[in-house]
């Protein structure tokens, strides 16, 4: 069985808990997109721990992990995560990496900080991974993929001399830089070549044999819902699609009609990294007590370290992102951050131009909206710990019940606390 676990909204929903969670009954978990721009953070028995290529399976033993073809893969952000990984006590991951995922270059990290500081106060926010060059790259065929590493040194050095042809037009003449090296790119190549060298096969070939098998594989997004670039927040959004039905392309060799399950997680309140609409946005001292209590430690991103922006619960956007997604079940995530509440405000519609709106419209409506709040009542209680759903206050199952009522998905698993063993299953 397949199962994808995806983002409902901006992203930082928890993902990473939930895969890590999963894995314990899986075989392979898979992650099918993005790159080093975004962070699962994961807490168990090793420790705290911010993962941004390696799949969340890679703390247990009995699993293949797989980084799969629709990766942005930075070689250097690979090893760096695995070796902290060996020092930190966690076991060596059975872990490969897809021969046809295509690697980040350090012209497209240094790409994407020249283009947000020319851009100025217009830029997108980035996290400055180089995903959009690559991405750029990728479509425009001059990427590199994993494969042309181990291809002959005449055919990839003809490769690199199309590349810098039309990269140096770029570097000399918009951003005023010294034009690229041939020979240093080369260089660097080979460089990854060495590095990845024991991992590389062909997972395509390996997950199509384990879906026929019957084997149970996780497939793992980055991001959420509202960071897709065709039904996202364009243009502020990611580069490519987190969404559960990319899956089938970003990990290879998985039939569309084999994704049974599309675990859609949801946060009880709602933040965001970066640029973008976002219409149930809170500030100051309110924002702040939020961030403070959010996440595992404070709602601060894994990759940048940036304060979150903050707001409560968006359910016509969640509801979207559940609708893009194809959820068939939602995991509620971090109830227990919101325990100090006396009230808690929801967004249940949207108001545009004077009309109440249920549905999550495009960028240029997005921006005109104002948010339509619901004020439920807070339990004012600490829920860690608990394990059974019925053992949580009244309150608080009242607001998971009305989260899942405008959802029209049943939540089928509920978060409370940032540790591997924080989880109640509902049926």
């Amino acid at each position: 069985m397949v199962k994808a676990i995806v983002g409902a909204c901006w992203g930082d929903e928890g993902k990473g808990k939930i895969t890590d969670v999963l894995a314990e009954n899986s075989d392979l978990v898979v992650r099918f997109q993005g790159g080093s721009n975004a962070g699962h953070t994961i807490i168990n028995e090793y420790g705290k721990f911010a993962l941004h290529q390696l799949p969340s399976g890679v703390f247990r033993q009995n699993i293949i992990n797989v980084i799969g073809n629709g990766v942005a893969l930075s070689v250097e952000n690979f090893t760096n995560e695995l070796s902290t990984l060996l020092e930190r006590g966690v076991p060596r991951p059975r872990l490969l990496v897809s021969d046809r995922c295509q690697v980040v270059m350090p012209y497209h990290k240094e790409q994407d900080g020249l283009e947000e500081a020319r851009l100025a106060a217009k830029s997108f926010g980035s996290t400055k991974s180089g995903i959009a060059p690559f991405s750029s790259d990728k479509y425009a065929k001059i990427g590199f993929q994993v494969s042309d590493l181990f291809d002959a040194k005449d055919a990839l050095m003809e490769r690199i001399d199309h590349v810098t042809g039309l990269k140096n037009v770029l570097y000399t003449e918009l951003y005023h830089r010294e034009p690229l090296d041939r020979n240093e790119i080369y260089a660097k190549l080979m460089e990854y070549r060495e590095q990845l060298a024991p991992y590389v096969t062909d997972t395509a070939t390996l997950l199509y044999d384990a879906v026929r098998k019957g084997k149970t594989i996780l497939l793992e997004g980055q991001l959420g819902s509202l960071k897709d670039p065709d039904l996202g927040i364009y243009p502020m959004v990611t580069s490519s699609s987190p969404l559960a039905g990319y899956g089938a392309v970003g990990a290879g060799g998985i039939p569309p009609y084999a994704i049974q399950q599309i675990i859609t997680v949801v946060k009880a309140y709602s933040s965001a990294v970066g640029a973008g609409e976002f219409v149930s946005e809170i500030f100051g001292e309110e924002a702040e007590e939020l961030r403070k209590r959010g996440g595992d430690g404070g709602e601060y991103g894994a990759t940048t370290g940036r304060p979150r922006r903050m707001g409560w619960l968006d359910l016509v956007a969640a509801r979207y992102g559940c609708m893009v997604q194809g959820a068939t079940d939602v995991a509620f995530t971090v109830l227990d951050a919101l325990g100090y509440l006396d009230e808690i405000p929801v967004c249940v519609a949207y108001e545009l131009d004077g009309k109440r709106i249920d549905t999550f419209p495009p960028t240029a409506q997005l921006k005109r909206c104002k948010p339509i709040l619901e004020v439920l009542p807070g339990w004012k209680c600490d829920i860690g710990g608990i394990k059974n759903y019925e053992e949580l206050p009244a309150d608080a199952k009242n607001y998971v019940e009305f989260a899942e009522k405008h959802l029209g998905v049943p939540i089928t698993i509920v978060s409370n606390g940032p540790a591997r063993e924080d989880i109640i299953y509902r049926k």
